[in-house]
């Protein structure tokens, strides 16, 4: 029998916790320690899976094979620095940090070191998303909506850190072209940053994304509408139910050719257990992951160009310019 991989949890907090409780139930998987500012937090879950509770990450890196770093985003840069140079391969979570500078200089850590780092952007473990991925050919044409009720989390950044991410790294993910225009627009509802906001992605190619984010609709929303030369596909992101559009044959003596309706099976999956199942994989077999940091820094980038242009027009309430990132 092979040696399960050792694996810490940095941060057990709403969702660290959720990280651990997976890792605790893999067969080929040792859950070691769990990390926390919050001695009683730490110990709490360690006592739940039989592991080391720690309050601080000060020598794990040599006791372990792979970690989860679940801590706030503002931390991420100093938390995953150790165990990116001592080459522990690393699962931070989304995004991959606070800036633009931030990120690529944990990118650089990760590259320098040779080390598997991969980003939690959750939604591309949507099974959903992955079928769509797979039979999205040449998107020209791409629409998201992410709308949800608004509830007293992350409200320290704003929506498009909070929730439209997302959406960014699954547009960059289909487009396989250069991006070449940032258009946004957003404003404030009842918190000091950004409830809602708008953007629109061009691509050198000709194709184009229009995303929209929001934490204070009425109802819940999540979809995605992609279109191409000869297909339509909409997925709803929460039941992970997809459908597609495409010509069928013309009828005899007929112009043009009927529309197939299709709605494509798809094996429902807990996205965050095929995140860190995939993650497993990755060490195990050393191989590169489905969310690279490269990903994380591309999006970060484009999210910082979104929070510009929003910052720099007549509807943010607080409006201010700062320097374009290319």
């Amino acid at each position: 029998m092979p040696k399960p991989i050792r694996v810490a949890v940095v941060g057990v907090g709403y969702l660290g916790r959720i990280h651990a409780k997976i890792y605790a139930n893999m067969d080929n998987v040792e859950l070691v320690a769990v990390v926390d500012i919050d001695q009683s937090v730490a110990s709490s879950i360690a006592d739940k899976h039989n592991c080391r509770a720690l309050t601080d990450t000060h020598g794990l890196e040599r006791q372990i094979d792979a970690v989860s770093i679940v801590v706030p985003t503002s931390l991420h840069l100093a938390v995953s620095r150790s165990f990116l140079e001592a080459g522990v391969p690393t699962l931070l979570e989304k995004p991959i940090a606070s800036s633009v500078a931030e990120s690529a200089e944990i990118v650089e850590l990760a590259r320098k070191n040779g080390v598997i780092l991969q980003i939690g952007h959750l939604e591309r473990f949507n099974a959903g998303v992955m079928k769509l991925a797979e039979l999205a050919s040449s998107p020209r044409f791409i629409e998201v909506h992410r709308l949800g009720e608004f509830v007293e989390r992350a409200t320290d950044v704003d929506v498009v850190t909070d929730l439209m991410i997302h959406d960014i790294d699954i547009v960059l993910s289909l487009i396989h072209s250069e991006l070449t225009n940032v258009s946004a627009t957003g404003t404030q509802v009842i918190t000091d940053h950004i409830d809602i906001a708008n953007t629109r992605l061009e691509f050198d190619n000709g194709a184009v994304a229009n995303v929209t984010a929001s934490r204070v609709s009425r109802n819940q929303f999540r979809r995605i509408r992609v279109f191409s030369h000869e297909t339509y596909l909409g997925l709803n992101f929460s039941d992970q139910k997809l459908e597609q559009v495409k010509p069928g044959k013309i009828k005899s003596g007929g112009k043009f050719p009927e529309l197939v309706h299709r709605n494509i099976e798809v094996t429902s999956q807990l996205p965050l257990n095929a995140e860190l199942a995939h993650f497993i994989d990755c060490v195990s077999h050393n191989k590169p992951p489905l969310v690279s940091g490269e990903d994380g820094l591309l999006a970060v980038k484009v999210a910082q160009l979104v929070r510009e242009k929003i910052a720099g027009s007549d509807f943010s309430r607080k409006p201010r310019r700062g320097a374009y990132y290319g």
